[in-house]
Order: C-alpha cells, then sequence, then structure tokens
C-alpha cells in the first residue's frame, strides 16, 4: 500500500508507450463497485478470486504495464503467474514514507484514516512481514520513495529503464 505502484506503473506505461492498467480500477470498472464494497458485501475469498481472474484476463493482454494491489501477489499461485507472463517488479518504499502518504491520502484509504500514526507503521510493518516471501519473487526490486514530484518520477523511470537495460517498446 501507497509504494507507488500506480505511479511508476503509469508513468513506466507512459514512457514506454505502452497502456497502463490498475487492477483495482479495472476491478471496480467490471464490477460496478468499490473494492472496498467488494470486499464488505462479497468478504475478502470472494474478492480474491475475482482479483485471480481479473489479473489472469489482463495477463493475456499484450503491450500492457499492470499495477496490482499489494495482496495480489500472495493469493493463488499469482506471483508465479506474474513471473510467466512479464517482468515483475516489486517497489519498496521507507515504512516512513508509505505512512506519510498514506496520510495524505485520507479518505481514499478509509481503513487507515482513523489510525494514528505509529498504527499504521504497525500495520506496515504487519503487512511487509506476511507479504514479504511473496514479494521476494519479483524479478525487480526498486525503490518507490522518490515518486513525490514530477521530476523525481521521471527520474525514476528513466533509471528503472536505463538499470536493467529494458527496451519495453
Amino acid at each position: 500500500m501507497a509504494s507507488g505502484k500506480t505511479t511508476f506503473g503509469r508513468a513506466l506505461a507512459r514512457r514506454s508507450g505502452l497502456e497502463h492498467i490498475d487492477l483495482d480500477f479495472y476491478i471496480e470498472q467490471r464490477f460496478h463497485s468499490s473494492i472496498k464494497d467488494i470486499f464488505a458485501t462479497r468478504g475478502e475469498a470472494e474478492f480474491r478470486r475475482i482479483e485471480t481472474a481479473m489479473l489472469r484476463e489482463v495477463g493475456e493482454m499484450n503491450d500492457v504495464v499492470v499495477s496490482c494491489g499489494g495482496g495480489t501477489p500472495c493469493f493463488s499461485e499469482n506471483m508465479e503467474y506474474m513471473n510467466s507472463r512479464g517482468i515483475t517488479v516489486c517497489l519498496t518504499a521507507s515504512d516512513e514514507v508509505i505512512a506519510d502518504r498514506i496520510r495524505r491520502a485520507g479518505d481514499r484509504r478509509p481503513l487507515m484514516a482513523s489510525k494514528t500514526r505509529e498504527e499504521i507503521l504497525q500495520t506496515i510493518r504487519e503487512h511487509m512481514e506476511i507479504r514479504a516471501p511473496y514479494y521476494s519473487r519479483c524479478r525487480i526490486t526498486i525503490s518507490g520513495d522518490r515518486l513525490e514530484s514530477r521530476s523525481q518520477i521521471a527520474e525514476t523511470v528513466d533509471s528503472f529503464l536505463k538499470n536493467y537495460g529494458l527496451d519495453l517498446v
């Protein structure tokens, strides 16, 4: 959460001339419901089933950059599927940067809005401990700490493309 997946994915797609798909937004559009409402009305197990099906759908598309939710790699062998379909990138960010982004997001992160900074930091640490084994299977890991301005985003994308010798177009 708040590591910069959508920001980086959108910028990478734009820079590379590819289409960007945010998996959560894709699900919301297909099901005419917010992720929060899907969780509330159908439960997490059904959400994860939907998420996996939609991941498989977008995974069959060509010339796309997909930004998935932070939990996506942790279910239904999704990490293995993503690795079989393309280059997987894990964006890391410091707990402090993530906490600041969550606090600034306010209403866009309703489950975190009422939490104190210390509670947010504790939640971040708990999620990372559970998710780290899945994230470690990504082919590339980069820092998402510097995605606060257009120039930082551009520098991060350019550095990523240069460092990994990727020609995505």
